[in-house]
């Protein structure tokens, strides 16, 4: 166990910190989202856009969550209640992050169901890799109708969805239980290399083996007619979701940093990461999909029924389909500890419960939330929890938990925390911890207390008014 200043456990390198963190940013977000996004919004000037926002917007917001938690070296609520308190601010500003360990909850509920459709796709490709060896194509038999009914298949098999959220979330609590050095850590340092490995060697099979070129044309031809203000906001809010702010991960885990660390250097690293995973995954995946003539389908259809599609006509198709989906279930799972971990860290310090204890009963709550989540697929999918209100009307619970979080709790955290950074903690606070000096120091000053609010704002305003852009 190596301990922090306050004697709590903490990350026993910088490099366990910094995978950490970038395993809890990378997930379905950047392998899925963020190709689909490019592809639908310019190509090209979505991209540089994209990267414009992740500097002047995610970064600065990043860098606030780490350095709230570091001073405080607590649960989230409680470091900005420390920093709030030393700025002779009110505790009300608590909320932010309160906020934050709520969203992170939720979304750890709905997560870990899809988790369970990613073990699911997994032992698919392991029978099939038997089946049909590992130079053989995928699902070898099945037509693409069958191919097509797998995932609907599995949607209407609520008792089934249950028992693989239940395994996704037994594995998730094993690492957040074990502590931050010796579980949550351990995991990241295993698992993300790998996930890169796995990332770089399938995008390498594509481009040898797919349509690389047309792939890299879809994604990267420059068109900046196509960059409307629908466009950039769209930008906004992919670099705003892919590094996964405003759940109070980055303050949790930056509670665990030492003092030795420079959080700027630190940040701007992770962002670096999350960022070029997901440029690289629109160049594994789409040469993939084009080189079989599929339609390239955003969001989870295209992970659940193109891909697998894809993989048929592919040779060594089984052996590819089985690495993409281990891959992705690395992604999910280093994202799915990080979110168990923030609620945990909150009941550990609000209760004084053990972490054995904390951990297990947010598994467990997570675990009835996601039962839920999957029936409503099934089941109760006549059943709309807040039907009530017209932006969520008609959304069953997994739906409902999604939309929540991401329209309304993420956004306003992260307005929150740039307003209670920028503009209520004391100035000498911020100074002494977040590892900036002279210009660019200032600079980071001003996108916190006017760029990234104005920003946030919009998404925020988009999220609750769609017709704002049409929609």
């Amino acid at each position: 166990m190596v301990a922090t200043s306050s004697g709590r456990d903490g990350w026993s390198s910088r490099t366990g910190f910094v995978l950490a963190a970038v395993g809890a940013a990378v997930g379905l977000g950047n392998l899925v989202r963020f190709p689909a996004e490019a592809a639908a919004n310019g190509g090209g000037a979505f991209v540089l856009f994209y990267i414009f926002c992740i500097l002047l917007i995610g970064l600065p917001i990043m860098l606030s969550e780490t350095l709230i938690g570091r001073h405080g070296q607590a649960s989230a609520t409680e470091s900005v209640k420390k920093m709030a308190a030393e700025s002779k601010a009110s505790s009300a500003w608590t909320s932010l992050a309160g906020l934050g360990v709520l969203s992170a909850f939720m979304i750890l509920a709905f997560y870990c169901v899809i988790g369970g459709w990613v073990l699911y796709y997994i032992g698919i490709f392991v029978s099939d890799l038997f089946q049909s060896g590992v130079t053989g194509g995928a699902l070898v038999g099945m037509t693409p109708d069958d191919i097509k009914a797998i995932f609907p298949g599995l949607l209407e098999n609520g008792g089934l969805m249950a028992g693989l959220d239940a395994v996704f979330i037994l594995v998730t609590v094993y690492f957040v239980a074990r502590g931050v050095s010796g579980g949550i850590e351990v995991a990241s340092v295993w698992l993300m290399p790998a996930f890169f490995v796995l990332l770089l060697g399938i995008t390498i099979y594509g481009a040898f083996g797919g349509a690389f070129s047309e792939a890299v044309t879809y994604l990267f031809t420059v068109d900046f007619s196509k960059l409307t203000g629908p466009v950039m906001l769209a930008a906004i809010g992919q670099a705003f979701f892919s590094l996964s702010l405003g759940v109070a991960g980055m303050m949790t885990y930056g509670s665990y940093v030492g003092r030795d660390v420079n959080l700027a250097k630190t940040s701007t690293m992770i962002s670096f990461a999350d960022t070029s995973v997901a440029l690289i995954a629109g160049l594994c995946i789409f040469p993939i999909v084009f080189a079989a003539g599929l339609s390239s389908e955003g969001g989870l259809g295209l992970m659940f029924d193109v891909l697998p599609h894809a993989f048929q006509s592919m040779p060594a198709g089984s052996l590819i389909g089985l690495a993409f989906f281990v891959m992705v279930g690395f992604a999910a799972l280093t994202s799915s500890v990080s979110l168990m971990e923030v609620p945990t860290a909150w009941a550990m310090g609000k209760f004084g419960l053990s972490r054995h204890k904390a951990a297990g009963i947010v598994a467990s709550l997570a675990l009835v939330l996601g039962i839920a989540s999957a029936y409503s697929f099934n089941a109760i999918s006549g059943f709309h929890p807040l039907g009530f209100i017209p932006l969520f009307e008609g959304q069953g619970v997994f739906d409902a938990l999604d939309s929540v979080t991401a329209k309304l709790f993420m956004p306003i955290g992260a307005l929150l925390t740039a307003i209670f950074v920028g503009w209520v903690a004391d100035r000498r606070l911020i100074d002494s911890e977040n590892g900036l000096t002279g210009g660019l120091h200032q600079f980071w000053r001003f996108l916190v207390r006017w760029l990234c609010p104005l920003a946030l704002t919009a998404i925020l305003i988009v999220g609750i008014f769609p017709s704002v852009l049409g929609g």
